[in-house]
């Protein structure tokens, strides 16, 4: 994610992740920081820039710190690459606000029955539906639906309850807003009993309470920042958990998991098989959702989607089984048949209407013996927790987490991405000058590799640092994706003036060019 200002660009050649991280002085201005070098950092693919903000007071006991904001990363630029303002995430937005109500029936509101309603099914004869007591028109809502119209319809006649108890964030007030202007009545009678909802989230599993929680349906959650980096390996009990759908219960015994696609065989495998039949690997990755450090980007201008903090990111140590192999045994030859350009992915994670999270990768990413890609059964030696995929998942370094699909269910090889609409309209970025009235979702790329970033975790924000001190340890991660190691991280407290080198903990150790896991780091700033 990137946001305000630029850096510029190296010539002649590109350079890798010369990565800073800086913290700046009360009364200097972000952009002077900005301008002070032209090229601190550079990543694969898509490029971030991030502020943070410290004030620093000199007394007679010496010096106070206090860190106003847990950002970290400042520029960065990939040859000749343009930058690109935000990612935006469309289907989450803040549902754990307080849910919107539905208007009480007013003197003088027509009314309709619910034989009449399930009249109108289709854009000719106006598409109605009915929420809680009110019958809306969404005729004209269909193609402005962030999720299309195809999920929209899918209540036409009816009442869209069932649909928005899956998913809450319609109920927050913004959007609760947005669909009484689309209100034509009342429901006579009210809403009957045979669309009372039962909760699709009833069988979720227990979670550690020190997760911050950022939506309770769907689950979404980060740890506390004091928790964040404290070790190489992300517990699992505190490593973020990002889910779209209810969690699925899965029977490992009876589990298969199916692969098919363009010049393949279709060949169904057990978990048994997986773990049988395959050689197992291990890999140390980092997963970050694509909206990480949303929360900075609102305090600037509001956008949508779930507001992280610094903590949707963790790094695990995943075993299983690579993706290259079991394509391989399915059939596919991906150098001589050069139809197959994505590998999409289904999970068993699914709607009322039935449709299930999927995404999809790059073949290339896909088939190569360096990208690491894991059907990945196990997690820092167990058994991979319901959320975060039980029985299996994709786990595909170096990629945002959205396309590390969880309780995988099907493999396609095929010439096209993803139908998904979390592949073709979610996990994208635009121009700033882009909002929900004139985006085009065709016109922008699936997220792959993810950017280069870093975010202070000590101090936090809001601490105080009293002593007789002119030091202060500083702490914090860096991660580009990509497999392109951080080689450097510099941290600054006058503004840019003068920059003290951090001390760098690899999780990946010295690879430069598979270096899926995060790197840890510390300064001692004067």
């Amino acid at each position: 994610m990137s946001f305000a200002g630029r850096a510029g660009s190296l010539a002649p050649r590109c350079l890798h992740h010369l990565l800073q991280t800086s913290v700046l002085p009360a009364k200097a201005s972000p952009s002077a920081l900005i301008s002070a070098n032209s090229a601190r950092l550079l990543s694969s693919n898509q490029h971030s820039l991030q502020e943070a903000t410290q004030t620093a007071a000199d007394d007679k006991a010496g010096t106070s710190w206090k860190l106003l904001a847990s950002a970290g990363l400042v520029g960065a630029l990939l040859c000749g690459q343009q930058w690109v303002q935000a990612i935006q995430e469309s289907h989450c937005e803040q549902a754990q606000a307080s849910a919107g109500s539905v208007k009480d029936k007013q003197p003088g509101r027509p009314t309709y029955t619910a034989e009449e309603v399930a009249k109108h099914t289709n854009r000719e004869d106006r598409v109605w539906v009915t929420h809680k007591q009110g019958v809306y028109d969404v005729t004209d809502w269909l193609d402005a639906h962030p999720g299309g119209p195809n999920r929209l319809m899918l209540a036409a006649g009816g009442s869209v309850d069932p649909f928005w108890a899956m998913y809450q964030q319609h109920m927050s007030p913004e959007v609760q807003k947005i669909m009484e202007g689309y209100r034509i009545g009342d429901l006579e009678g009210g809403a009957p009993d045979n669309v009372a909802v039962q909760d699709p989230y009833a069988n979720e599993p227990k979670r550690h309470r020190s997760l911050v929680v950022r939506t309770d349906k769907p689950f979404n959650a980060e740890p506390p920042l004091e928790l964040l980096a404290a070790t190489p390996l992300t517990a699992n009990d505190f490593f973020y958990i990002r889910n779209h759908l209810p969690v699925p219960h899965v029977n490992a015994t009876t589990y298969k998991l199916r692969v098919e696609g363009e010049g393949m065989r279709a060949v169904e495998l057990t978990l048994k098989d997986l773990q049988t039949k395959f050689k197992k690997h291990t890999v140390a990755a980092t997963l970050q959702c694509s909206g990480n450090r949303r929360a900075e980007l609102n305090s600037v201008k509001a956008i949508k989607g779930l507001t992280w903090d610094t903590g949707a990111i963790g790094t695990a140590e995943f075993a299983g089984v690579r993706l290259r192999d079991v394509l391989q045994y399915a059939g596919l030859d991906a150098e001589s048949d050069q139809a197959v350009q994505h590998i999409q992915f289904e999970g068993l994670d699914s709607d009322v209407s039935g449709d299930c999270y999927g995404a999809s990768i790059p073949i290339e990413k896909a088939v190569s013996p360096f990208g690491d890609v894991l059907l990945a059964y196990e997690m820092n030696g167990r058994a991979l927790p319901l959320d975060h995929g039980f029985p299996l998942r994709v786990v595909a370094p170096g990629i945002t987490g959205a396309r590390s699909v969880k309780w995988l269910s099907r493999i396609i090889a095929s010439k096209e991405e993803s139908k998904s609409h979390w592949q073709q309209k979610d996990y994208k970025s635009f121009s700033p000058m882009v909002d929900w009235d004139n985006v085009d979702w065709s016109s922008a790329p699936a997220i792959q590799e993810t950017n280069v970033t870093s975010a202070i975790v000590s101090p936090s924000p809001n601490d105080s640092i009293e002593g007789p001190t002119d030091v202060v340890s500083v702490k914090g991660w860096a991660f580009s994706g990509g497999g392109q190691a951080v080689i450097r991280v510099d941290v600054s407290a006058d503004g840019g003036a003068t920059w003290t080198s951090a001390e760098l903990n690899p999780v990946s150790g010295k690879t430069l060019r598979r270096a899926w896991a995060w790197t840890l780091w510390e300064a001692e700033v004067e």
